[in-house]
């Protein structure tokens, strides 16, 4: 089974632990309580034929928690980083989150998530918006919008960052049709050469 890293970043009250238990454990809190400092859960989630344990890290948004997080990053393959859909400064805030995992010596597959997507009414950050952000930030493909709330793309979310991941670090061999890591000379299946 393959064992990827996963973090989630984002300003205070974005939404990360939100995504992380309706993503986890299918639920939805309306009061949930901050995350004070980092909080973790474990995945096993299966794609393109793959079975992944994800072991994903939230860390609270709140500043005095930033010092922490580039000690978390170590040994990511992926990152999403939240902003609010209905909070225009969280969109900001990205930048500083970006910095900190560009600074990271891996290359980790960043995807931006744009949070409560519910509620329309409130709204205050475009698509055209967040799509800026991608291109500016070298973020994998668009934007994704998601709603903790009604499960809308949060599976959706956490897929795209694991299949990017996927093609990203393995090869399919072509004698047996197995997926190896890009690391290795030769399948670790059949032996093959690369």
């Amino acid at each position: 089974m393959l064992k990827y890293k996963i973090v989630l970043a984002g300003a205070k009250n974005v939404g990360k632990s939100s995504l992380i238990a309706r993503f986890c454990d299918n639920i939805f809190d309306e009061h949930m309580k901050d995350t004070i400092g980092v909080a973790f859960k474990r995945k096993h989630i299966s794609v393109t034929g793959e079975e992944i344990e994800l072991n994903i890290w939230d860390f609270g948004g709140e500043e005095k928690y930033r010092a922490l997080f580039p000690s978390y990053v170590q040994g990511a393959s992926g990152a999403l980083i939240l902003y609010d859909l209905t909070r225009k400064e969280t969109v900001d805030d990205i930048l500083n989150w970006v910095r900190i995992i560009d600074a990271n010596p891996n290359d980790i597959v960043k995807v931006l998530i744009g949070t409560k997507c519910d509620l329309v009414n409130e709204r205050q950050v475009s698509k055209e918006q967040s799509q800026e952000v991608c291109k500016n930030f070298n973020f994998c493909e668009e934007a994704i919008e998601t709603s903790a709330k009604t499960g809308e793309n949060v599976e959706k979310a956490f897929l795209r960052v694991c299949k990017t991941i996927l093609d990203q670090k393995l090869v399919l061999c072509k004698s047996c049709g197995k997926r190896f890591s890009k690391k290795l000379k030769f399948c670790q299946y059949c032996g093959a050469k690369a």
